[in-house]
């Protein structure tokens, strides 16, 4: 299962979380965002991915931040179109992956993943709020049984310490790992590396 930290920006704080052998971690380039960064941390991690999460961002700036933060992956939380993604993808190649994150409640918004398959290499399914992430609430899981796509895709929204069991239990052919964020946190953009680590242990038994 792949393991996905995000909202990271204190320097020590992203050592100790990758230390916990996660597998991506995620920088909020949103200025609106409690998280959001805006200039690279002192360390960056070497032993995991690196996950940018963008909102309509412009691609020069887009980009820009690619470079700066040595970008694996780009997250796009936003009203991007598949013509934006297409774009995107001609001006990085297959050095990046993207990730195109849905906001849903109901199967219906399922329906909005459609015109995306073939352009990203993964979806993200978060919980429809009133922030377009990080609002540390669930959605129905039971939901996903509906989507039948062919792109795989991380579970997200308001998974927490007590949810252990839940994440074991769920089984979905596409789905590849989870996205952890605002219920593993002492403060926005602080990790609490406890929680992470007795969470991610159980996760892995």
């Amino acid at each position: 299962m792949v393991i996905k930290v995000c909202g990271m920006r204190e320097a020590e704080n992203i050592r100790e979380v990758e230390a916990l052998g996660i597998d991506l971690m995620g920088f909020i380039f949103w200025p609106k965002s409690s998280r959001y960064v805006s200039e690279p941390p002192a360390y960056l991690p070497t032993q995991c991915k690196h996950v940018g999460v963008f909102v309509d961002a412009d691609i020069e700036e887009l980009m820009q931040k690619v470079q700066d933060y040595g970008l694996d992956y780009i997250q796009l939380h936003g009203h991007e179109s598949p013509d934006y993604i297409r774009d995107l993808g001609s001006v990085c190649g297959d050095a990046i992956a993207t990730i195109k994150a849905f906001n849903i409640a109901t199967k219906e918004d399922l329906e909005a993943t459609k015109p995306y398959e073939g352009t990203v290499d993964y979806f993200l399914f978060d919980t429809k709020g009133k922030s377009v992430g990080g609002n540390g609430e669930k959605f129905d899981w039971s939901v996903l049984a509906e989507y039948v796509g062919d792109t795989p895709f991380l579970l997200s929204g308001g998974i927490g310490p007590d949810d252990a069991d839940r994440v074991r239990a769920f089984q979905h052919e596409k789905c590849i790992g989870i996205d952890l964020n605002s219920r593993f946190e002492l403060s926005p953009a602080l990790k609490d590396i406890k929680k992470l680590r007795e969470f991610i242990k159980e996760i892995r038994l």
